[in-house]
C-alpha cells in the first residue's frame, strides 16, 4: 500500500470519526428553539458514503437520479443528483460536476466562499447557498466546531476533460412546509431543486 493511499484512508477515517463525534455532540445539546434567526450550527450528521479509494475530496453520490443539470462556466455542468432531509434537521445536497469540454479546468477560487473563517480548509464548496423564497430565508454551509465546512474540500486544483467531480454539502433543513428551494454556486445559474 503505497503512502498516498494510506494518506487518505487516514483522512477518510478522521472524518467519519468526526462526523460521528459531532452526531453524539448534537444529541446532548437538544434541539433548536425554532427562532427567528438563522443560525450557523456547529454540528455534523453523517457524510454520504465515500469511497475509500477516493480522497477526501471526493464522495459517491447515489447517480440514479438527476433532479437538475446546470451549465456553467468554461464547459462545466453541476448536476444535481440528490437534495435529502434528515432526522438531525440537516439538508444533504449531492451531485456531481462533470467536465464536458475538450481540455481540463481548474476549479474556482470562489467556490470556496470569501469567509476568512474557512480559508484554512483549502478548497472547498463554502460559497455553496441555498435560498428558500416561501420563507425568505438564505441557508449556508455548516460548519463543525472547529469552523471547516460541512461539504466536499481538499479536491483537486482541475477537472480533466470527461471526467466528473462528486460532492455533497450539507445546510440546516429548512421548515417542512418548504418542498423546493434554489441553489446558488459561483459560476452557475440558479437551479430550483426538489427536497426529498
Amino acid at each position: 500500500m503505497d503512502i498516498a493511499r494510506v494518506s487518505k484512508l487516514r483522512r477518510a477515517a478522521a472524518a467519519a470519526f468526526l462526523a460521528a463525534g459531532l452526531t453524539l455532540s448534537v444529541a446532548a445539546c437538544g434541539g433548536d428553539s425554532g427562532g427567528g434567526e438563522e443560525k450557523s450550527l456547529s454540528t455534523a450528521s453523517s457524510k454520504p458514503d465515500a469511497d475509500s479509494g477516493k480522497g477526501e475530496g471526493e464522495t459517491v453520490p447515489d447517480t440514479s437520479e438527476i433532479l437538475v443539470t446546470v451549465k456553467g462556466d468554461k464547459g462545466l455542468d453541476m448536476i444535481i443528483h440528490g437534495a435529502k432531509r434528515d432526522s438531525g434537521g440537516f439538508l444533504t445536497v449531492t451531485g456531481e460536476f462533470k467536465n464536458s469540454a475538450s481540455s481540463r479546468v481548474t476549479t474556482p477560487l470562489e467556490w470556496s466562499g470569501n469567509e476568512e473563517a474557512v480559508a484554512g480548509t483549502g478548497p472547498s464548496l463554502a460559497g455553496m447557498t441555498l435560498v428558500d423564497s416561501r420563507d425568505k430565508k438564505r441557508y449556508y454551509v455548516l460548519r463543525d466546531t472547529d469552523n471547516r465546512p460541512l461539504t466536499t474540500t481538499s479536491y483537486d486544483s482541475g477537472i480533466d476533460a470527461g471526467k466528473s467531480l462528486s460532492f455533497f454539502a450539507q445546510f440546516p433543513a429548512p421548515a417542512q412546509g418548504t418542498s423546493e428551494v434554489n441553489l446558488q454556486f459561483p459560476g452557475f445559474t440558479t437551479a430550483t431543486i426538489e427536497i426529498s
